[in-house]
């Protein structure tokens, strides 16, 4: 996009017939007076044109120091200004509050003007993190509904209308987002699928952020992006005291399963797709890698892709999966996607060779609650899910449930 709404360009333009009109003023009073220019006439004039530009003075200062997220970027520059890279190619500058608008010498950027408290959430991933930094205050829509959220507290928001259901995120009510003064849309990447729906979004002035937490290969780096919202909200020491916190624990939990010598036993996580493929994580993704630190192998670690990209899920065929995943020692459906199932006859009932995996036969098959992906910031007790799976431990799982 062009880097400007309307709004600001809009501004611009004012200000820039205004200079016309003090310039045209002043050389009539001199033509008059027949005096040249005053010093309080300059003075004036070189304020409104800083008005209209003042990057020159704009210095960049210092960068976020990242541990494990590799999908952005952040860098401090003075008067307030700060730059976001997303590493699907968009540059974003957030706008201090009662500032200019200036893209930092970044080409395409995307202003994101403070205070940004009108949120509308498309990413429901991220919905846990805000919770976590007091910001729901800020979330004024979503297009998930209440139903199918894991989270009381976000349930009763989107049921008393604190926060407004908009619709799905492939069609949202644009009328009521800019009825609402929307400063910021935060979308899942479900919406490169429907690209127009951003492209609209942008149309209408609201800047748009496509969240991908999802395509970090470490767990903690998924958790990272906790950063990237507290900057938005202006919450950088509570995200970074809740990060430090929660990676220590993290760190803790695989330090201690590190030391334990159990027997590995082989994980395949999928689901089956409404075109029959079956549908899993990369190996190498930040999923797989938490099942590995709670004592397990990933048992699609040997299939073969056919186009490298940074999406963490990949659709094979039935063959590949049989082969890679029949004596598999556990199965986990993800139930996020189809709404799961509830007994092997489901199972069975997407495809009749389900009968033959090992998992199966003897018992050890599960499914995610939707709350999995949802409760982003709980990484330590999801991985202390998969271990309890894995080891076979008498605990309730409180992500998972198994599968008669």
């Amino acid at each position: 996009m062009s880097g400007e709404v309307p709004s600001k360009k809009y501004e611009k333009s004012v200000k820039l017939i205004i200079l016309l009109l003090l310039s045209l003023l002043m050389f009539a009073v001199t033509a008059c007076s027949g005096k040249g220019r005053s010093d309080a006439d300059t003075q004036l004039l070189s304020s409104v044109g800083d008005a209209v530009d003042s990057s020159e003075s704009i210095t960049k200062i210092d960068s976020l120091e990242l541990s494990y997220a590799t999908q952005f970027s952040v860098d401090y520059y003075s008067e307030g200004y700060i730059h976001i890279h997303i590493e699907d190619g968009n540059e974003y500058v957030i706008v201090p509050e009662g500032k200019a608008d200036n893209d930092l010498g970044f080409e395409g950027v995307t202003f994101i003007r403070r205070p940004a408290d009108n949120i509308y959430l498309a990413a429901s991933s991220a919905m846990d993190l805000f919770a976590r930094l007091d910001g729901l205050d800020d979330i004024k829509a979503c297009s998930t509904s209440a139903e199918d959220y894991s989270m009381p507290e976000v349930q009763s928001r989107i049921e008393d209308g604190i926060i407004t259901y908009v619709g799905k995120y492939s069609a949202p009510d644009y009328e009521t987002l800019m009825g609402m003064g929307t400063d910021l849309a935060i979308e899942s990447t479900m919406i490169y699928h429907t690209p127009e729906v951003k492209e609209q979004l942008e149309k209408f002035g609201i800047p748009v952020i496509v969240e991908r937490s999802s395509y970090e290969e470490d767990p903690l780096g998924r958790l990272e992006w906790i950063k990237l919202y507290g900057i938005i909200l202006g919450k950088e020491e509570t995200a970074e005291s809740f990060f430090e916190e929660q990676s220590k624990a993290v760190q803790e939990l695989k330090d201690k399963l590190s030391q334990e010598t159990v027997e590995k036993k082989t994980v395949a996580f999928f689901y089956v797709s409404s075109n029959g493929y079956i549908n899993v994580r990369k190996p190498g993704d930040y999923l797989s890698k938490m099942i590995q630190i709670a004592g397990g192998d990933y048992a699609l670690e040997g299939i073969k892709l056919d186009e490298e990209n940074a999406l963490s899920t990949v659709n094979i065929n039935w063959e590949d999966f049989y082969r890679e995943a029949k004596d598999a020692d556990i199965l986990i459906y993800n139930g996020t996607i189809d709404g799961g199932i509830n007994s092997i006859d489901d199972l069975t009932a997407k495809n009749e060779l389900f009968s033959d995996f090992r998992a199966v036969r003897e018992g050890n098959v599960w499914c995610t609650n939707m709350n999995l992906f949802q409760e982003t910031s709980k990484v330590k007790e999801v991985i202390e899910d998969f271990y309890t799976v894995i080891n076979e431990e008498d605990a309730e799982p409180e992500f998972l449930y198994q599968v008669k």
